[in-house]
């Protein structure tokens, strides 16, 4: 079988002026174009395949299996141009074309192909397939709750009951041990059963910055819960910069004060979650930040 133009473009065989892309626009901004109306079907989605491209590679667990299901969801848009329809934009009409072919096919609910040699994809190849769409459509490919469930076919409750499983499944993947920074008690016991209840280790409970300096140099935490305001006035957010000077990991500030972290000298990786707080939307984003990290780590070693 020959291959089609766009499954030559999204293996990264040809480019975009070899498919026949060429004119003055070239060097214009993609988005406003699509507005004005003078880009084709073809044109549109051309700027979405890189990012199809690694949420396919995500979900099946290697490049070449991603490009399958890339070349097929283009195959059908080739057949059929008013398959994405009208109602959504290009690019979540994309994703949802990609995922009824996606789930299309029965082996999906198998362990992803070339998953056993990368970490972060045998990680995620123990999420059930759902749950496993519904956490990489939101933490890798930042879809908005509506946008998310709308590429599944599902509601939005439905969406966060799937993230909040992706979460639990994963972080039993990666557990990892937890350095908690919180003054309030209730506060700082909901977070410590949380974090348990995902199959993580509380190294411990820090109160102030020096509680929090001294249980970081007794055991290195593998990811931090940080407040900004403590017990005796010192900063979370202070005490977390220090820690960082010595190692690296990521850390998710949970704070009634989000305009202090937007202010102040900030850590990266950094999350931010506002106070009061939905247990769930701990959970999805703890996981998201261990599934991040590891992703990096991983491009690292890679690079060196």
């Amino acid at each position: 079988m020959v291959p089609l133009p766009w499954e030559l473009f999204c293996r990264g065989h040809v480019t975009l002026a070899e498919l026949g892309f060429h004119g003055s626009w070239g060097a214009r901004p993609w988005a406003p174009l699509v507005r004005e109306g003078f880009l084709t079907t073809s044109q549109a989605v051309a700027q979405h395949l890189p990012y199809l491209r690694r949420y396919a590679r995500a979900l099946s667990g290697s490049q070449a299996s991603g490009d399958a299901y890339v070349a097929a969801t283009l195959e059908a848009l080739v057949q059929d141009p008013k398959v994405l329809g009208t109602s959504a934009s290009t690019r979540i009409a994309l994703y949802r074309l990609f995922t009824k072919i996606w789930n299309s096919v029965t082996l999906n609910g198998k362990p992803m192909v070339g998953a056993a040699n990368q970490p972060v994809e045998r990680h995620l190849a123990q999420i059930a397939p759902m749950p496993r769409q519904a956490f990489l459509l939101v933490a890798l490919e930042g879809l908005s709750e509506d946008d998310a469930a709308n590429v599944l076919d599902i509601d939005v409750p439905k969406l966060r009951d799937l993230v909040e499983q992706s979460g639990r499944e994963l972080a039993a993947e990666i557990a990892t041990d937890v350095l908690i920074i919180e003054d309030e008690t209730f506060i700082a016991l909901d977070l410590e059963g949380l974090v348990e209840g995902l199959g993580h280790r509380v190294l411990g409970v820090a109160r102030t910055h020096s509680e929090a300096i001294a249980l970081a140099k007794a055991k290195r935490p593998g990811i931090i819960l940080a407040d900004i305001q403590l017990a005796d006035g010192s900063s979370g957010l202070d005490a977390v910069n220090e820690m960082l000077r010595g190692f690296e990991v990521p850390v998710i500030f949970i704070t009634a004060y989000p305009e202090r972290f937007l202010t102040g000298e900030r850590p990266e990786p950094a999350f931010l979650i506002a106070k009061p707080f939905q247990p769930s939307t701990v959970s999805a984003v703890l996981s998201q930040a261990l599934f991040f990290e590891r992703n990096a780590r991983r491009r690292e070693r890679r690079a060196s």
